[in-house]
């Protein structure tokens, strides 16, 4: 069913996650690590799921309000086991929306195995910003 982001994210596109839930301070994506995105261990690199922890909490944050923008200000990441995508299978990240206030948005993520098993935990803290009119990649810093 994938759902858009409302911005385009290329390092998101990249890892190909993508979003299944947007609404009431919730969101849900699925992503299924590609064998450039493991460790030496052959599990899904650290910060493959750091990234996929903040982007859930970061979506969580917006879908209550859309047309703004977040930054990431502190997050705490748990890995409570190897992430191992089997067989292709996805991995489920859940994102919440614990409290907001008008500028700040406090957060949690949890990534889950094929068999419903929570690999990683994260909490963090985000700033709602309004979105620039135009995108980073064209800003000159001449």
């Amino acid at each position: 069913m994938s759902l858009s982001f409302g911005a385009r994210i290329p390092f998101v596109e990249h890892l190909g996650f993508t979003l299944e839930l947007f609404e009431n301070g919730h969101s849900e994506m699925h992503y299924r690590p590609l064998p450039e995105h493991l460790n030496s261990f052959d599990v899904a690199h650290g910060g493959a799921i750091m990234t996929f922890l903040d982007v859930l909490m970061a979506t969580a944050a917006r879908s209550v309000a859309p047309a703004m923008g977040v930054v990431t200000i502190e997050m705490k990441t748990s890995f409570m086991r190897p992430v191992i995508s089997h067989d292709n299978e996805n991995l489920v990240g859940k994102g919440v929306l614990l409290h907001r206030t008008k500028s700040m948005a406090f957060t949690e993520s949890k990534v889950f195995d094929a068999q419903g098993q929570i690999c990683a935990h994260a909490t963090g803290t985000f700033k709602y910003m309004p979105r620039p009119q135009t995108p980073a990649s064209q800003i000159s810093t001449d």
